[in-house]
C-alpha cells in the first residue's frame, strides 16, 4: 500500500502542490501544473513492452523513455529556461518510477 501511495502520489499530488507554490510567486500556475501532470505521457513508451504493465517490474532502464540516456537528456532539459518546466516534469516521473523501484528490489546498477 505505501508503495502505491508513494509512487501515485509523486505522480498526481507532487505537482499539484508544486503549482500551488507557483500561485504565490507566478501567474502562470495553471500551466505549470498543466506540464507537470503530462510528464506522466513518457508511460506511453509501456505500450511497447510485453506484458504491458508487469507490478513487479522496474520501469528505469527497461522502456525506451525510462532509460538512463533520456533521463540524462531530462537534465539537459532543465537549462533552457524555455524546457526547464518540462525537464522537471519528466524529472519528478523518474524519481516516482525510482521511489516504485526501490519496493521492488531492483539493482541500479
Amino acid at each position: 500500500m505505501l508503495r502505491f501511495v508513494l509512487h501515485y502520489g509523486i505522480h498526481f499530488v507532487v505537482p499539484f502542490i508544486i503549482a500551488f507554490a507557483f500561485t504565490i510567486f507566478k501567474k502562470n500556475s495553471m500551466r505549470v501544473l498543466l506540464i507537470l501532470l503530462a510528464g506522466i505521457i513518457l508511460d506511453i513508451d509501456h505500450l511497447l513492452a510485453t506484458p504491458i504493465f508487469a507490478p513487479d517490474r522496474c520501469s528505469i532502464g527497461f522502456h525506451p523513455l525510462h532509460s538512463y540516456w533520456a533521463i540524462g537528456f531530462y537534465f539537459v532539459l532543465l537549462f533552457s529556461k524555455k524546457t526547464r518546466i518540462w525537464g522537471f516534469a519528466f524529472l519528478l516521473h523518474m524519481i516516482a518510477d525510482f521511489v516504485d523501484c526501490l519496493f521492488i528490489g531492483t539493482k541500479f546498477y
